[in-house]
């Protein structure tokens, strides 16, 4: 029967090569200590900033994905009310995650980071080939993004606890989607600590 045999795991976190990876921060957006608490916004963000410097140390490239929002245009606000409009400070990547001169930055207007963004030359030219992806919500943005991101050959993985769902179904039905559609690997923050301080 279809599925039956399907192979889950296409990469392994464990013996991807470093040197062709970056993460992927997505809508890690405005000041994450300022969020209710029952979002995970906060600790998704504190476990998203014990990752960068290390991936910085390690030479993998930072690259955030910001909602950047016009208003009055964008079909998204339609949807959910004004968020992450162009300018302001809801659309400005997260405090807690320090951004530092080098990382990279590349604006969006709808839930993926690919759709009509430079994301993808950007990798191409970085020669990445693996995505370590981190960000909010689990189910929308995270999700699209994931999905393009397979899409177009990349492998996935998908930081489980520094990802956190509050808009749409639950954070475990969307780590298992990714994991079931786009082969993504699901991993803790403490995993990916551990392999890029190796």
């Amino acid at each position: 029967m279809l599925g039956d045999e399907k192979n889950e795991e296409l990469v392994d976190l464990a013996t991807v090569d470093l040197g062709s990876t970056a993460i992927l921060v997505i809508d890690e957006l405005g000041d994450a200590a300022a969020a209710p608490e029952e979002t995970g916004i906060l600790a998704a963000t504190l476990n998203t900033a014990r990752i960068l410097p290390l991936a910085r140390t390690a030479n993998v490239p930072v690259i955030f994905v910001n909602d950047a929002h016009i208003e009055g245009i964008d079909r998204e606000l339609d949807l959910w009310g004004l968020h992450g409009l162009e300018g302001t400070p809801e659309a400005q990547t997260s405090p807690q995650l320090d951004p530092q001169e080098g990382d990279y930055t590349i604006t969006k207007r709808r839930y993926s980071g690919f759709f009509q963004t430079g994301l993808r030359l950007l990798l191409e030219e970085l020669g990445v080939k693996t995505l370590i992806c981190t960000g909010m919500d689990t189910n929308i943005c995270v999700q699209h993004t994931v999905a393009d991101a397979y899409f177009n050959n990349y492998q996935i993985v998908v930081v489980s606890d520094a990802t956190t769902t509050f808009l749409v179904g639950t954070q475990e039905q969307g780590l298992a989607y990714m994991k079931a559609c786009y082969a993504a690997q699901i991993v803790t923050t403490d995993q990916v600590v551990a392999r890029l301080g190796a």
